[in-house]
């Protein structure tokens, strides 16, 4: 059905006017003058004809039928356009007016209106208040952008005009060109989700770029995103993460933003490359839509300066890339052929004096080599150096292998030549040789993606009606919090270990019971009405014997009445003491456009003080779970330093699946807080000691 809006037979642009002034006659004039095959209906009430075209009072007049209508006229007139449209078979429509969802108010209703008017007919809908959408293969510019990009192999798509007008300008610059150019708007009907699953295998598109500044429906998002990215590329730079920016796209397009840390999880678990800004977006649409994939990490570097040589070393082990170590019948050529100054080990330097020839050489002894993945090259403009001759030597060699090769011309004054000359033959050049190292090691990151086996989600058996009867009671009593009962229930309900507990009605039943579960042990009152307990001195920890635990019962029994008088208590939970372990913290909150994201960090005072915490959305696979504890900075020493012991990592990551599956199976849920959760050694498991579930 998106043939309709993308590679339509026949137009009508609906507002289309003869005044050069208007929007509508800039909108038909660039279906008209950038070469369009298709039929082109202009609508106007009164005009005879614009731009050479017979116009038309509106589209039930028109004798043909109509793929396509564009639309360009107040938004009050909106609605019943968009009925006529329909009434006349039109199969999609792009609606470039403004005045909806991101007006607020009547807006809002307006667009809804305008969703259910189009899906009763069948149309699929583009905005509105979109700058429109354009297809260089078909040469249809169906927007009223100032350009018309040529044809090429990347597919974007926006939620501001004004980005993609700036990146069309850029393209025109940079000799790029494009295969689907959308503007989204308030993505009333076409979005993110439509578009990546329009665009999934799409011959004609190397890369897919995606500006957003929010995300309509996050996990069909990410479904959508993580079968894509494992055939195409997808860069996506996601504006109002930052609470200034969340207000103004709230203004911009209605949007609701999500948190940073979910839009972090959710690019991460599908393989979306997250450009942080423009240049880092461009960096990368370069990159992908002109040079092969890298087959491994292993990079060289050929310079004719020394210190960019080293600076490009530095980003490169930063990186996650690695130096390619030559190969000894490289090192040799290279010896054999340049000068005896020159360094021919990684990186390659071959001297300021450096000519055209020299980098023709070096490059293709780097290229060939077995041992090398991909190659940056570095210019800094001397009196010897051939700038323009470089270039076409570099484009030339780069030919003839499969492999990726950057360039980073360092300079601006002289290097015009020589940057047409990348330009034309396909190899993106950096500014400087940071960028050019990020960028290669973004396409490394993309290579891994895809060699990454399909999602294992491990199932873990539960009752869950038990479990929604359970959250139902609680809510039933006006409750948003569960108690300790109703903690430990859901807990173990889903193998998550918890201390072993018994309730003592009497002070000497707390002291036999103490001493069956083995002292130290705690004890705390058992009370659904007191969440707070050791706010009020209701908890006593290590108490050490059966006299001690008499004691305890009795001051926490007065405590609780005292402070909470008409509490309902129903005795003094004695509990097994956990030893010591080390701790960490397992908590979850419900994104509005993600739905559960699941923390992790270290527990107890440290996830203040050290804010060191890994996001990952549910449902969680278990290459989910590996990853969100090994991209913690404290990861070293879970796994053990300086002869302390390991913790059981294993544990660690079960737990997460398993609050994963919890939190997924039971929506009630919004919040809960397991901290801290006490893991032990190897093989011995994890324990949950304290714990917070919120529920809607």
């Amino acid at each position: 059905m998106l043939e309709a809006v993308f590679a339509p037979r026949s137009v009508a642009v609906i507002g289309a006017s003869p005044d050069p002034a208007r929007l509508g006659h800039t909108v038909l004039r660039n279906i008209v003058e950038n070469g369009y095959a298709g039929a082109v209906f202009p609508i106007h009430p009164t005009a005879a004809e614009i731009l050479g075209r017979r116009c038309y009072a509106s589209v039930l007049a028109v004798p043909d039928p109509i793929d396509l209508a564009v639309i360009v006229i107040p938004p009050r007139h909106v609605l019943s356009v968009v009925d006529e449209c329909g009434r006349k078979g039109v199969r999609g429509l792009v609606v470039i007016t403004a005045g909806f969802k991101e007006v607020g108010g009547e807006g809002r209703e307006s667009e809804r209106q305008l969703v259910a008017t189009a899906r009763a007919y069948g149309m699929r809908l583009l905005g509105p208040n979109s700058l429109g959408v354009i297809d260089p293969h078909s040469r249809l510019n169906a927007s009223f952008a100032a350009l018309m990009p040529d044809p090429g192999n990347i597919a974007l798509m926006s939620q501001s005009g004004a980005i993609c007008t700036a990146i069309l300008d850029w393209s025109k610059g940079q000799g790029i060109g494009f295969s689907r150019f959308v503007s989204l708007g308030n993505k009333a009907d076409i979005d993110e989700v439509t578009l990546l699953h329009a665009w999934n295998r799409d011959p004609q598109s190397k890369v897919i770029l995606a500006y957003l500044e929010d995300i309509s429906d996050g996990p069909a998002f990410v479904a959508a995103a993580r079968e894509v990215t494992r055939n195409t590329p997808v860069v996506a730079i996601k504006s109002g993460t930052t609470a200034a920016g969340s207000l103004a796209a709230a203004h911009h397009t209605g949007s609701l933003a999500g948190s940073e840390s979910a839009y972090e999880a959710a690019f991460a678990q599908c393989g979306i490359l997250r450009a942080r800004t423009v240049n880092e977006l461009f960096d990368l649409a370069m990159l992908f839509a002109s040079q092969p994939m890298i087959a491994g990490n292993r990079v060289a570097i050929v310079t004719n300066s020394g210190g960019m040589g080293i600076i490009a070393t530095d980003a490169v082990e930063r990186s996650g890339l690695h130096l390619a170590v030559p190969s000894p019948a490289t090192v040799a050529r290279l010896q054999g052929e340049l000068p005896a100054a020159a360094s021919v080990f990684n990186p390659i330097d071959i001297l300021g004096d450096a000519r055209s020839d020299r980098y023709r050489l070096a490059l293709d002894a780097a290229l060939a080599d077995p041992e090398v993945d991909g190659v940056i090259v570095l210019l800094t403009p001397q009196a010897q150096s051939e700038l323009e001759g470089t270039a076409e030597a570099i484009g030339a060699v780069t030919a003839r292998y499969g492999k990726p090769v950057v360039a980073s011309f360092m300079g601006g004054y002289s290097l015009g030549p020589a940057l047409a000359a990348l330009n034309r033959h396909r190899i993106p050049n950096y500014t400087f040789p940071e960028r050019a190292v990020q960028s290669l090691a973004a396409m490394y990151a993309h290579v891994e993606q895809t060699r990454r086996p399909p999602p294992v989600y491990r199932p873990y058996p539960v009752h869950r009606e038990q479990l929604r009867a359970i959250l139902a009671g609680a809510r039933a009593a006006g409750r948003i919090e569960l108690n300790e009962g109703e903690v430990r229930l859901v807990l173990s309900a889903y193998g998550l270990r918890v201390p072993e507990s018994r309730l003592a009605r009497t002070p000497d039943e707390a002291a036999q019971l103490g001493a069956e579960l083995g002292f130290p042990v705690v004890m705390k009152v058992a009370s659904p009405d007191i969440l707070l307990k050791s706010e009020i001195g209701a908890v006593r920890v290590g108490v050490p014997d059966q006299a001690a635990a008499r004691d305890s019962f009795e001051l926490i029994d007065y405590r609780a009445r005292k402070y909470w008088p008409g509490a309902s208590i129903r005795g003094v939970l004695v509990q097994e003491q956990v030893r010591p372990g080390r701790e960490c913290l397992i908590a979850v909150s419900r994104d509005p456009q993600f739905g559960p994201l699941i923390a992790l960090g270290l527990g107890g005072v440290y996830v203040e003080v050290i804010k060191d915490i890994a996001f990952r959305l549910a449902p969680m696979s278990e290459a989910d779970a590996q990853e969100q504890v090994r991209s913690l900075r404290a990861y070293p020493l879970l796994r053990g330093v300086g002869g302390e012991r390991p913790a059981d990592i294993a544990a660690i990551e079960d737990c997460l699946l398993r609050v994963s599956q919890l939190v997924s199976d039971l929506p009630e849920i919004v919040e809960i807080d397991l901290n801290p959760l006490v893991v032990h050694g190897p093989g011995e498991g994890a324990v949950v000691l304290d714990t917070r579930i919120i529920v809607q």
